[in-house]
């Protein structure tokens, strides 16, 4: 069931919506025209607590749409295309792993993945779905509207940045922000969009020495919270990616007790 949240009010202490349900056959009736700002699409089988969450989003100027079974995202989004999606990590039909990984293979849609368990967190950064964020419940609602707002910020620069990434890189390098997709002299790198950013970062600024915060920084937002390790995992894989197709020398070089650098 989809729920369009137009309108929300408090009357006697108790929170009441006033909302149309669509069914996901008239999704194709829904166009850009309809939308007057930017979409937020909340997947939670929580009923209160997506209320609350849309109210705030609502407030904020976002036009929000819930979704409760993960059986309905991907015709959804691949019809509407939101904006963003808050996306909860267990769902009825289909799991929140799974419809982020489906939705990665055709989108780049930012996704703010939410679990109750604290736990799950390091494991859903290990699996690298490509989500921009997790958060864990239970969460401020101020706290969810600021991680929109500046994840759509930071996905409106990358968008107006692109043609930046397509010029000014070293000889052989060639980025494409849209696609998250890298090559080296023709060879293309099979990069995750974490990787992806760390490898732009420094491709930019050739010889740079960039420490651990400064990469945790350009590459997450300013609520993610990273341990150092997470960084250097990534570097470690993002290295041996690239000795796959330049096998003469090291272009991601260590700085000891400093961070990292690009050297060409």
């Amino acid at each position: 069931m989809l729920i369009d949240v137009l309108a929300f009010s408090e009357a006697n202490g108790c929170l009441c919506v006033n909302a149309v349900e669509t069914k996901t056959s008239e999704l194709n009736a829904l166009q850009p025209k309809d939308i007057e700002s930017r979409v937020i699409l909340i997947v939670e089988d929580e009923p209160k607590l997506a209320s609350i969450l849309s109210d705030y989003l609502v407030q904020s100027g976002f036009r929000t749409y819930i979704l409760d079974n993960g059986l309905d995202v991907n015709e959804w989004v691949s019809s509407v295309n939101p904006d963003l999606i808050l996306l909860d990590l267990m769902l009825p039909g289909k799991d929140g792993l799974q419809v982020c990984r489906e939705i990665r293979s055709y989108s780049e849609i930012p996704i703010i993945m939410t679990t109750a368990r604290l736990e799950e967190i390091d494991r859903l950064l290990g699996l690298e779905l490509g989500a921009d964020d997790y958060v864990c419940k239970p969460f401020s609602y101020r706290e969810i509207v600021a991680r929109v707002k500046a994840i759509l910020r930071r996905s409106t620069w990358q968008k107006k940045a692109t043609d930046q990434f397509r010029t000014g890189l070293p000889p052989g390098i060639k980025l494409d922000q849209e696609k998250y997709q890298a090559s080296i002299n023709g060879n293309p790198l099979a990069l995750t969009a974490v990787e992806f950013n760390l490898f732009a970062v420094m491709v930019r600024e050739p010889g740079r020495i960039f420490n651990r915060n400064q990469l945790m920084e350009s590459i997450y937002n300013q609520y993610r919270i990273v341990s150092d390790r997470t960084i250097d995992s990534h570097i470690k894989k993002l290295r041996k990616k690239i000795k796959e197709v330049v096998q003469d020398r090291d272009l991601i070089q260590s700085v000891y007790g400093v961070g990292y650098k690009f050297q060409g």
